[in-house]
């Protein structure tokens, strides 16, 4: 890594892309029973994306920990076209979150609409197969910034669900 691709979570510019957009056609071959794109398929290419999108900002083999909030907003027809937007939001010292943001086109209408956001968290992997360091984010605007903190808040969420409180300690998430 050069001295231009070490960041800081203080400022100093990073020059690895930390963002993407990835556009997909939608075929016949990736219909469900209703005729709309399957749900698996989404979550399919959501995962491409998200790898993509943290191996370019890492400059290594990244895989999935976990996934944050799926919500299909709006179904996905046949013929249109599927703008994934990504951007790493933050970085741990192994782990990145991955926004992503799905824009459907019709495009012989040609309307848009957001039918899915959420939320990937890559770790970084060497050849071994063992977790090694990845670049810290530089904040560069108060959006990084908003994002930067939102993902901790996800983070934080999702370690509490990892190690649960111990039985008869009351969980401040209800039953």
């Amino acid at each position: 890594m050069n001295s231009k691709q070490k960041a800081s979570h203080t400022g100093s510019v990073d020059a690895r892309p930390r963002s993407l957009e990835m556009t997909v056609l939608v075929t016949p071959n990736m219909a469900n029973f209703g005729g709309k794109m399957h749900g698996g398929d989404v979550l399919k290419i959501l995962d491409q994306v998200a790898y993509t999108c943290a191996t370019r900002y890492c400059g290594q083999y990244a895989v999935t920990l976990s996934v944050y909030r799926v919500l299909f907003k709006h179904p996905i027809y046949i013929g249109e076209l599927l703008r994934f937007l990504a951007r790493v939001n933050y970085t741990g010292r192994t782990s990145m979150e991955v926004g992503i943001k799905v824009i459907a086109e019709n495009i012989k209408k040609e309307s848009v609409r957001h039918t899915n956001t959420c939320y990937f968290t890559m770790v970084a992997l060497d050849e071994d197969g063992k977790a090694v360091p990845v670049p810290p984010l530089s904040l560069r605007s108060d959006t990084d910034r908003q994002r930067f903190a939102a993902a901790q808040a996800r983070r934080t969420a999702r370690l509490h669900f990892k190690h649960p409180p111990p039985q008869g300690v009351e969980s401040t998430h209800g039953a």
